[in-house]
């Protein structure tokens, strides 16, 4: 049997970290934090997560777009480490992605993102990946590109019967055609909130904001609900999130999901693609930056 492939579409980033005691309020200066520079954008961050993650069982494909400067040029090496098949275009107009990041001491955190070149990758431009695309077992995406480009994929995806997850992240509203394209939607409580309207609390609510969803036509909810643990629309249960002490909560939903995709590549059912997720989540937030921040396979325990 071969590997299984799960081909990631989505944005790339240099995260730029500042981790002090609080975050500032507005007009608000707060000094004495520490800085750090690392690799991040949601796409990335999950193309590594189900790269590392699936260790030698699958193989992961990333498509994005990157600016003609030492920041795309960087991602290009970094991908290749953890060996991650990448079909980066380049953008010689538009600098590549940046995040700008803010944690506090109990590993919350507040983030900009500048697009870049995320912003610019077009339906257009992946269209000659759609090989790729259809031989994968799963496409993952995420919202910090293009929608038009999120849809086109899809479709294509759909047509061969690839599944498709979403991570509806950063929060917006999606277009009607592209809610019966979707396999699992995994967004978290804000952007559970933003697509359906129901303020998501506890199982009463999650309930009721799947039901929305699923009347949309998307086949799976799983909604991250932080502390108290991780919503399956399936399963109709929250699964209580694994005990960790956090330091830095950037790339820990990305980590999550890269996990879920990898278990259900597997063909795990969601009761065990969500335990697996959430024990690679609890390693990250454990670490700081995210890229740094996700583990590998063989300490997933």
């Amino acid at each position: 049997m071969g590997k299984k492939i799960i081909t990631v579409i989505g944005s790339t980033n240099v995260d730029m970290v500042i981790s002090g005691s609080r975050i500032p309020v507005l007009g608000e200066t707060v000094s004495g934090g520490n800085f750090m520079m690392a690799p991040g954008g949601k796409g990335a961050n999950q193309a590594v997560a189900a790269s590392r993650l699936a260790g030698k069982n699958g193989k992961c494909i990333f498509i994005a777009k990157v600016g003609d400067d030492l920041f795309g040029k960087d991602t290009k090496t970094r991908l290749k480490k953890d060996k991650i098949d990448t079909r980066l275009l380049v953008d010689k107009k538009v600098p590549s992605g940046t995040a700008l990041i803010l944690v506090d001491k109990k590993g919350q955190n507040c983030i900009s993102v500048a697009l870049g070149a995320n912003g610019t990758l077009s339906a257009e431009d992946i269209a000659p990946f759609k090989k790729e695309i259809e031989s994968s077992c799963i496409l993952l995406m995420q919202l910090e590109t293009p929608i038009e480009t999120v849809v086109a994929a899809a479709k294509t995806a759909h047509e061969k019967g690839v599944k498709v997850i979403l991570n509806p992240a950063p929060a917006k509203k999606l277009p009607k055609e592209l809610y019966p394209l979707i396999d699992y939607i995994t967004p978290n409580e804000t952007e559970a909130e933003l697509l359906t309207g129901v303020k998501v609390v506890d199982e009463e609510t999650a309930a009721e904001a799947t039901r929305i969803l699923q009347k949309r036509g998307v086949k799976n909810v799983i909604i991250t609900m932080g502390s108290k643990g991780c919503w399956c629309g399936n399963c109709k249960k929250i699964y209580p999130c694994k005990k960790a002490k956090a330091i830095d909560t950037v790339a820990a939903g990305d980590t999550f999901n890269g996990a879920f995709a990898v278990a259900l590549a597997e063909g795990k059912n969601c009761s065990e693609a969500i335990d697996f997720a959430q024990k690679a989540s609890a390693i990250a937030v454990t670490r700081m930056g995210a890229q740094p921040s996700i583990p590998f396979r063989d300490e997933i325990k």
